[in-house]
């Protein structure tokens, strides 16, 4: 008998979990700056260009502020929270639909009450993430929102 093509949703009382999906770390520790996020890979095979990861970001918690050649297309499935997208900043809640164009900063922040929760569909075969120098930066914070965005998410 082959393996199930199901794999059950099991929430739990510390986030969201498939089963037999890991729960990894976000990322590895680096230079990036980013806070309480976990992520797990739902679907990923050989033959296909996509991958389905579903991240969840902890009560007050940021992915890193980065950029990347992919795009990224983000269902929100719980909680909510803020996108910077480009030079924008959007609320989010379950159900809103994210695209992150190409080669475009972003960083998603939950709210500080509810973890956020959300499905990403990227390439698989993915580049390696940018971080902002210290000029970039300077320059996303002289856009108002963005920079009480960014005091808010970062550290």
């Amino acid at each position: 008998m082959s393996e199930s093509p199901v794999r059950p949703f099991a929430p739990d009382g510390d986030g969201y979990r498939w089963a037999t999906v890991e729960r990894k770390r976000y990322k590895e520790e680096g230079p990036a700056r980013f806070r309480d996020i976990t992520r797990q890979t739902l679907f990923r095979r050989p033959d296909m260009l996509g991958e389905l990861r579903y991240f969840e970001v902890a009560p007050g918690g940021h992915s890193t502020l980065e950029r990347h050649v992919h795009v990224h297309a983000v269902m929100v499935l719980r909680g909510s929270g803020a996108v910077l997208v480009g030079e924008g900043v959007f609320p989010v809640k379950p159900y809103d639909l994210v695209t992150v164009p190409p080669s475009t900063w972003h960083q998603f922040r939950a709210s500080a009450d509810a973890a956020l929760g959300f499905l990403c569909m990227v390439d698989a075969g993915r580049d390696v993430p940018q971080v902002p120098d210290a000029g970039e930066i300077g320059r996303l914070r002289a856009i108002p929102a963005v920079a009480s965005f960014l005091d808010t998410a970062c550290d």
